[in-house]
């Protein structure tokens, strides 16, 4: 199959994706409930999307093309406020968080369906590990070429949002160390990492046409980078974020990355190159496993900053870009929260007060009270 034509769309919409936990109200566990959950949300009201993921145990939503901060953070409680009430009437709960803090992969069920049961055949027991859950953010953009150059603009901005967003501390019961373990799932597939450094979107088709002719590709979809171009879409897609435990989070991430797509858009400020990605790697390690407290290195100056910082100066060269785009206090949620911690900061904490082997459930049910807007 070609690579199809980059649609048009309006530059900076967005669009927001996540992947949602169906948690058991009697042990707080992963529960397969996937398809009654789409029962009954199947007349919901509003202009957002829901459907399955890999596995039963999850589910995805996403909303409608958005353009400001306020209208965007309504859908969202409209979304949330819906499902949590339809899941009480199935006696589950929905949580929040890049991974479950005690689920089993062996114990995950294929959702039936033809990609995902290919899916499952092609990666193995891989398949069943990829029971985590993120956030994606799609950026509208004019036309291949510019959503090209934004995409490899932003590999500097990938630390920001894996720490600001990480809510992955714990897998299998245990605490991993990282902040955002999720990933780690992620980088485990062949076809993930970041984008090749193509310029154009017609350098890009001949990539395309190659990997296709390999047989390794069929669509975009067998992309698993932590930044894509969705061309029927006419956006980029982050991909990096964990799913948030609050709504609120998850809008203003998104708004974050609008006015720094903005700013990259109409200050130009650099521009992207190839020995941009010689301290990617090493960056996004450092995001993942650190957090905000996780040092990263310039890879213009080859500085080394703490994360945190380069958020801070990152904020103070959007704020007016934010303004603008009437999106400012997100950018104020986003800064609020670096002196609060992410969400894998909320995640321990929860498990701190618990004392010494307490028990997990009690965290993942403070994670669904808290998803739910109770908490």
């Amino acid at each position: 199959m070609p690579l199809q034509d980059f649609a048009t769309s309006e530059p900076l919409t967005l669009g927001v994706e996540l992947e949602l936990q169906l948690v058991s109200t009697h042990d707080q566990d992963l529960v397969p409930q996937a398809e009654d959950l789409l029962r009954e949300t199947a007349r919901h009201t509003g202009a957002w999307d829901i459907k399955p993921e890999i596995a039963r145990s999850m589910i995805e939503i996403g909303t409608s093309i958005q353009r400001e901060h306020a209208p965007l953070l309504a859908e969202l409680r409209d979304m949330r406020d819906q499902l949590v009430r339809a899941s009480r009437r199935l006696n589950i709960a929905i949580a929040g968080g890049g991974t479950h803090a005690y689920q089993h992969w062996s114990e995950q069920q294929i959702y039936p369906g033809e990609r995902f049961h290919y899916l499952s055949d092609l990666y193995g027991y891989l398949a069943k590990q990829f029971t985590v859950f993120g956030q994606h953010v799609h950026v509208g953009c004019a036309d291949g070429d510019r959503a090209l150059w934004l995409l490899h603009a932003l590999s500097r901005y990938v630390p920001h949002f894996i720490a600001l967003a990480a809510s992955s501390p714990f897998v299998q019961g245990q605490d991993t160390g990282f902040d955002s373990a999720r990933l780690n799932s992620v980088f485990a597939f062949p076809l993930s990492g970041r984008a090749p450094f193509v310029r154009s979107w017609e350098e890009f088709g001949a990539y395309f046409d190659k990997m296709a002719g390999t047989g390794v590709v069929k669509s975009m979809k067998d992309f698993y980078w932590d930044i894509r171009p969705k061309p029927e879409y006419g956006t980029i897609e982050l991909r990096v974020c964990d799913t948030p435990l609050t709504v609120e989070k998850a809008a203003a991430l998104a708004c974050y990355l609008q006015a720094i797509c903005r700013h990259l858009l109409e200050e130009r400020p650099f521009e992207p190159a190839e020995d941009d990605y010689l301290v990617y790697t090493y960056n996004r390690f450092q995001a993942c496993r650190f957090g905000l407290a996780g040092e990263i290195v310039d890879p213009q100056t080859k500085e080394r900053v703490r994360l945190r910082d380069d958020i801070v100066r990152t904020l103070a060269k959007v704020d007016a870009h934010a303004v603008d785009l009437k999106s400012w206090e997100a950018c104020q949620e986003i800064r609020d929260s670096l002196g609060e911690g992410n969400d894998a900061t909320w995640l321990r904490r929860q498990r701190r007060a618990q004392g010494e082997g307490g028990p997990l459930s009690e965290v993942v049910e403070a994670a669904a009270r808290r998803w739910s807007g109770a908490a």
